[in-house]
Parts: structure tokens; sequence; C-alpha cells
């Protein structure tokens, strides 16, 4: 079992930015790829960023390569998401999800590829 516990979120401007963390215990956090999605109402979550196990890849999704940056601290459990000009479009809950590295070797962008999530924190993006 992981459990994961994100932080962060809250209400900011447009242009703003936020510093999401996401803190695991449990399993060995450095066994998991860590992924942040998002989920804003009436609409599916929808994948946002990625990390290997080890820090060495990201990926991100399109609407937030340049602004967001995802990294981790194995030695923190812990796995951020630096979020820069914001924008309303940003507004969402924010997920943190960890899938084991000797299951996931390709892609990282599908949710049902996640064994355990976070319960969410709210970002919200005024104009």
């Amino acid at each position: 079992q992981v459990q994961l516990v994100e932080s962060g979120g809250g209400l900011v401007q447009a242009g703003g930015s936020l510093r999401l963390s996401c803190a695991a215990s449990g399993r060995t956090f450095s066994n998991n790829h860590m992924g942040w999605f998002r989920q804003a109402p009436a609409k599916e979550r929808e994948f946002v960023a990625a990390i290997t196990w080890s820090g060495g890849s990201t990926v991100y999704a399109d609407s937030v390569k340049g602004r967001f940056t995802i990294s981790r601290d194995n030695a923190k459990s812990t796995v951020y998401l630096q979020m820069n000009s914001l924008s309303p479009e940003d507004t969402a809950v924010y997920y943190c999800a960890a899938a084991n590295r000797f299951k996931v070797t390709t892609t990282l962008r599908i949710p049902t590829l996640y064994d355990y999530w976070g319960q969410g924190t709210q970002v919200t993006v005024s104009s």
C-alpha cells in the first residue's frame, strides 16, 4: 500500500503560481512512477504530468507544457508540481498518483495504470 497526501492548493489570481506537494508513505517511494492528474467540474479526469521513478524522465500534457514542472525528492518521498502562469482553465481538483515501475513501462498518461491515488487538492484560479 502507498498512501498519498496532496497539499498546496488554494485560490490564486490568473498569472499567479502555486506549488503542489504530494507526500507518500508506505511502500518504497522510489519503486513508483508518479503522476499528477486533474478533474474540473463535469469533466473527466485528465493527465497533467508524470515523472519516472528515478526522476530521469518527465512528460506533460500539451496544455501545461512550459508552465508546469514536475519534480520529485525520493529522500523525502515527495513529488511536486510547480504551476506558473495559471489561468482559470487550470481550475480543478488536482490528484497525485503512484504507478509501480515494474508494471508500467510505457506511457504514464493513462489514469488506470496508476494503483494509488491521493484525496486531491483544490486549485482555483480567478480571472
